[in-house]
């Protein structure tokens, strides 16, 4: 296993962050971790990434101890915490120079480093390729948009070819245009690396992951292929409707059975827009309802059907208190 945790609690005091929560992550698995603030993901994620000992419960990555084989854990993990620690007064390829020495210290290591000075400058080359900070790389940190920070923080990640990449909120701050940017590239790197990445944005993670957990109260809630969760009962329904002008969203809501109107997948509603989904409790068909409200308004539906439940919908149920 990439990633094993068995019966781990963390208390800090008498709050418990974690309890005996158990997971086994395989290799090349993308793996999105959801829960609400405070649920337990970044203490998860700081135990794995030995930076904090867990109270109780064992957790191995790569088949060495968090806690008796620390060193060896993070020589095998890459990791991006959720805020971004960067020097700011340091260029871009400085930085990554920087950043390779550390990892290569020989007091670190336990071992004389034997890359020369021409396979470290390739290294760098290459990670400075596959982040896309070709035209970045000689501006200082501080100068760069939130969006370039996060490629530098994976960069610096990445630069030691970990086996393991842990991932928290990477797009956290992120305009639409960075985050299809920073999507892709974790979705490029997912192909040969095991990812456990959190986030609150749910379409990231049916974009990205193959399986997901959920975390609420610091148990695990979910645990299953991204595409089964949706397949858990909720107590809603979502009607899919497309009209052929423009509506205000307010009419939509009076419309009898509507309990909610739910933004788009992309998270993005356009003033204009004319595609609505609707939700309506378990026990409710709005469909005629809806028809009736566009002939009353002089609309057309164009189409209308029951849409596929999504992972917020879920996320909703599986962590309401």
């Amino acid at each position: 296993m990439s990633i094993n945790v068995d019966h781990i609690t963390k208390l800090y005091g008498t709050q418990k962050a974690l309890d005996a929560i158990s997971l086994e992550i395989n290799p090349g698995e993308v793996v999105g971790l959801l829960g609400p603030n405070g649920a337990g993901k970044s203490t998860l994620m700081k135990i794995l990434t030995c930076y904090i000992p867990p109270t109780s419960g064992d957790a191995s990555v790569c088949g060495f101890d968090v806690l008796e084989q620390s060193m060896e854990v993070r020589k095998r993990v890459g990791y991006l915490p959720e805020n971004n620690p960067l020097y700011l007064d340091l260029y871009v390829k400085e930085f990554l120079h920087f950043i390779a020495e550390i990892n290569h210290d020989e007091r670190t290591t336990g071992q004389a480093d034997k890359r020369t000075s021409g396979q470290v400058k390739r290294r760098i080359a290459e990670i400075i390729e596959l982040t896309g900070l070709q035209e970045e790389q000689h501006k200082k940190i501080g100068a760069l948009s939130r969006g370039f920070r996060q490629r530098v923080g994976l960069a610096q990640a990445l630069l030691h070819d970990p086996e393991v990449l842990i991932l928290d909120e990477p797009t956290s701050g992120l305009d639409p245009n960075q985050l299809v940017e920073i999507r892709s590239l974790i979705q490029s790197i997912g192909k040969e690396k095991t990812i456990m990445m959190s986030t609150h944005i749910m379409q990231e993670v049916e974009a990205i992951c193959d399986r997901t957990i959920i975390i609420h109260k610091g148990k695990i809630v979910a645990d299953d292929k991204t595409r089964n969760l949706r397949k858990i009962e909720t107590t809603k329904i979502i009607v899919k409707v497309e009209f052929d002008k423009p509506v205000d969203p307010k009419k939509l809501l009076k419309i009898n059975g509507i309990t909610e109107v739910l933004p788009p997948p992309s998270g993005i509603r356009h003033p204009d827009s004319t595609i609505w989904h609707l939700a309506s409790d378990s026990t409710t068909d709005i469909r005629p309802s809806v028809f009736k409200f566009a002939v009353d308004n002089g609309l057309t539906v164009l189409s209308m059907q029951r849409d596929e439940q999504r992972l917020e919908e879920v996320f909703q149920e599986l962590t309401r208190t």
